[in-house]
């Protein structure tokens, strides 16, 4: 039985008692089907956890079929940080973070290597599957979703969508350690950018969405960012999660000095004059901001434009200065990467 917590939350976007509802508790998308096989579905309701669907992304591609743009999807699923509470909550203690390592390796480690993944799946047919709250919505969103809210009740995560179009599956999945981001380079090329993933799989589809919710900090970065790991912070912090760039470097898509090749998001948010004077001059490794050290996303973007003109003028001289002062500044003055 639903809860009247629950209902509420839908009826924010869809009357259930007035419109043609399909309310289902289950992981296999065939027993999505209307009440009344003449109606088209207006919402469809899964009341069984995607940790427990062995395809997730196939099944919301069925309710994505079973759905007209701008109708409802109600799902949930219990997320990663979730999972870890109830685990340790089982364990006597002495014996939490032992368990918690090997529940981490079964169920997060093991499903990702070649070879032992089939096995994996075999055995546990996906059920009771480990999934971060960015995977949760990002899966949704790849699929054709919109997320207009999601709110735990019980420990679960409650996610109300809406159909906006057909799934799109155009970004990279950082499941992987190593992967490629796309990424704008010398005149406006897309390019895959290497890096070790930071971020938790699915991550990628939830830029816009986190950019709406959250304040960005004065760097013109995104505050409280859940969808960075915690062993990601420390990657980040010491620049380990860019050390593939140099495939990029030693494929002539970057340079050693240069403004950082940003997501077509990240972008969209500079002056077009800026975007221009970016898309004229290859990027790099090294940014300028290291070399100036500005303090806001104002004086981020006044760094990147007095860069860009001095490159544009004299790139050999200009490359030289600015990788001078970076290297200063990061060993003697704790200039870092977040």
């Amino acid at each position: 039985m639903t809860s009247k917590f629950i209902i509420d939350k839908i009826n924010k976007y869809i009357n259930i008692n007035e419109n043609n509802i399909s309310f289902v508790e289950t992981t296999n998308s065939i027993n999505i089907q209307p009440p009344q096989n003449d109606l088209k579905l207006e919402c469809i309701i899964n009341l069984e956890i995607v940790n427990n669907i062995r395809w997730i992304n196939k099944f919301h591609e069925t309710v994505n079929e079973k759905l007209e743009n701008g109708n409802i999807y109600v799902s949930c699923g219990e997320t990663l940080f979730e999972r870890e509470k109830r685990v340790k909550g089982k364990m006597p203690f002495g014996l939490k973070q032992l368990f918690s390592a090997l529940d981490f390796i079964y169920k997060r480690v093991i499903p990702k290597l070649p070879g032992l993944k089939q096995l994996y799946f075999a055995i546990t047919n996906g059920h009771n599957r480990v999934l971060s709250k960015s995977e949760i919505l990002g899966r949704l969103i790849s699929c054709g979703f919109e997320i207009l809210e999601y709110f735990k009740y019980n420990n679960l995560l409650y996610v109300i969508s809406k159909k906006t179009q057909k799934p799109n599956f155009d970004m990279q999945v950082s499941y992987g350690l190593l992967f490629k981001m796309k990424r704008i380079g010398y005149k406006g090329k897309i390019i895959g950018v290497y890096k070790l993933r930071t971020m938790y799989p699915y991550s990628e589809y939830c830029q816009e969405l986190i950019t709406k919710e959250n304040d960005l900090d004065k760097s013109g970065k995104i505050s409280n960012d859940f969808r960075i790991t915690a062993w990601g912070k420390v990657l980040r912090r010491f620049w380990i999660d860019e050390l593939p760039m140099f495939i990029n470097f030693f494929k002539g898509e970057l340079n050693i000095v240069g403004v950082r090749p940003l997501s077509q998001n990240y972008f969209s948010r500079y002056p077009k004059e800026l975007q221009d004077l970016r898309t004229k001059i290859k990027p790099g490794l090294v940014p300028p901001y290291y070399a100036d050290m500005p303090k806001s996303f104002d004086e981020i973007l006044e760094s990147e434009r007095q860069y860009c003109l001095k490159k544009i003028k004299n790139p050999i001289r200009t490359d030289i200065i600015f990788f001078y002062k970076a290297i200063v500044n990061i060993v003697f003055k704790g200039a870092r990467s977040r």
